[in-house]
């Protein structure tokens, strides 16, 4: 019997702005290495041990969760869409239930997307300890073997757990710690950070939400019954969904559960919880002289312990003479910081929400299910827009009220219908789109679409949209 892994997708990351936003979250981006991390969790959960996996994300996200997936040839079991985020307990519940809709007995792993696990073979060997534990009704959590009193993990102690790998009893859990507890936990040696993933089987779950927290059975259920197939996600009912707790599976139902194993796992993990992180796994990675951590687009001169980060292209980031400092560039922002203050990051995000700055939760690309676009210009009454159409992927057929549109193909194929007209545009060739006219682009090819958009208009907001068709069923 194979392993069902449940990849949970949801968050906003927001202690790795400006590479990590709500509209684009940090499990997509790839921080370290070529894969995003969300793709390195779902190879990582992949092989003999394993089927399909189950994903757990939200509507925003469930077309980049697909693309991803397909990039890697990896498919899903299933897409689950949460209606509205309400923190871990539901989630997993929904996906146990699912699960035991055709077998009770089924075993589930469940873990975050964006964490780092290089050694796949050894987290591997880590399950296979865990699994006759959890097919006998036991709850497994995974330890990680501490490396350094940190404060911004929290702790779970083991019953004789001082160098034993398990399965162990699990004594009982531990919030993130003060530095002399976390220095004191550490000595003890029978105390091992929570790295959030669990190995139990369906009907172990269930049962452990019907003693602990009931309330959650009813609502999850029920959205599980009504829930609709929409364009191969499965959508959960929303009104059921919206009124549950926003608990943690550990609040609602772990630390009251007798039934709780834990085993440790000594090899490298990281939740890359914040630039302090990154720099500690790139430069685990590739030693950098001085403790410089710079990419292909960035220059210390004269630097010790320092990050530095251009993510755009046509970006140059030059540190001169710093220490213990941070910096990360994208094409509309800038982070600066002492390194000793990377968990504060979050507080930036806050700030430039409060000042209505779109770089809070936005990027310039928004990503969309058929490719992304960019703004290059915006100005009173005119924008110029970057789009990029996956190969046969197509837009809604739409119309706006209050601007008109120019389109000039750069390259690819562009299929383009303005009313009842019907063109083939190819290079350097373009068409007007006159305001209210009935629109829609597509790419018949077998190589990205790039074209150039110019709006003109009295108001360019992306909220004046009529759909009239839209192969993916947005409103």
């Amino acid at each position: 019997m194979t392993i069902t892994p449940v990849l949970l997708a949801g968050g906003s990351g927001t202690r790795l702005w400006p590479v990590s936003r709500k509209s684009f979250p940090k499990q997509f981006a790839p921080l370290v290495g070529d894969d995003s991390l969300f793709q390195a969790s779902a190879r990582r959960l992949s092989g003999p041990r394993y089927g399909a996996p189950l994903v757990m994300t939200n509507a925003d996200f469930r077309f980049i969760v697909a693309e991803q997936l397909d990039q890697i040839g990896i498919a899903p079991a299933a897409i689950l869409i949460e209606p509205s985020g309400r923190n871990t307990a539901p989630a997993i519940l929904a996906a146990a239930l699912r699960a035991a809709e055709t077998d009770p007995d089924a075993v589930l792993l469940v873990a975050p997307s964006d964490h780092v696990v290089p050694d796949t073979e050894a987290f591997g060997r880590a399950v296979d300890l865990g699994l006759p534990a959890a097919r006998a009704g036991r709850i497994v959590t995974f330890g990680i073997t501490p490396t350094r009193p940190e404060t911004g993990y929290g702790y779970m102690e083991a019953e004789g757990g001082n160098g034993g790998e398990g399965p162990l009893v699990l004594k009982r859990f531990v919030e993130k710690p003060d530095a002399e507890n976390a220095a004191r936990m550490i000595a003890q040696g029978d105390f091992l950070w929570n790295a959030g993933i669990f190995l139990f089987a369906a009907r172990t779950m269930v049962e452990a939400f019907e003693t602990h927290a009931p309330e959650y059975l009813g609502p999850v259920q029920a959205a599980l019954t009504e829930a609709r197939m929409d364009l191969g996600f499965l959508r959960l009912a929303p009104e059921p969904w919206d009124g549950l707790p926003d608990r943690s599976v550990d609040y609602a139902v772990l630390e009251k559960a007798g039934n709780l194993s834990v085993v440790r796992y000594s090899g490298h993990w990281s939740d890359l919880g914040g630039w302090d992180a990154v720099w500690h796994e790139i430069q685990r990675d590739e030693p950098a002289e001085r403790g410089a951590v710079v990419d292909g687009r960035s220059t210390a001169i004269d630097c010790d312990n320092v990050l530095l980060r251009a993510q755009d292209e046509g970006i140059e980031v030059v540190g001169i003479g710093l220490r213990d400092v941070m910096v990360v560039a994208t094409d509309d922002a800038v982070l600066v910081a002492s390194m000793d203050r990377a968990q504060e990051v979050r507080k930036a995000v806050s700030a430039l929400k409060a000042k209505g700055a779109r770089q809070a939760e936005h990027f310039l690309r928004d990503h969309r299910p058929w490719g992304w676009f960019e703004t290059l210009a915006l100005a009173d009454r005119f924008q110029v827009k970057r789009i990029v159409v996956n190969p046969g992927a197509a837009l809604s057929l739409q119309s706006h009220f209050h601007r008109s549109e120019h389109w000039i193909v750069v390259s690819g194929t562009a299929r383009v219908t303005v009313d009842e007209t019907v063109t083939l545009l190819t290079e350097n060739q373009s068409i007007y789109v006159p305001l209210g006219a009935v629109h829609r682009l597509e790419n018949p090819g077998k190589v990205p679409m790039v074209l150039i958009e110019v709006q003109t208009g009295v108001y360019l907001g992306e909220d004046d949209i009529v759909r009239y068709e839209d192969v993916y069923s947005r409103g």
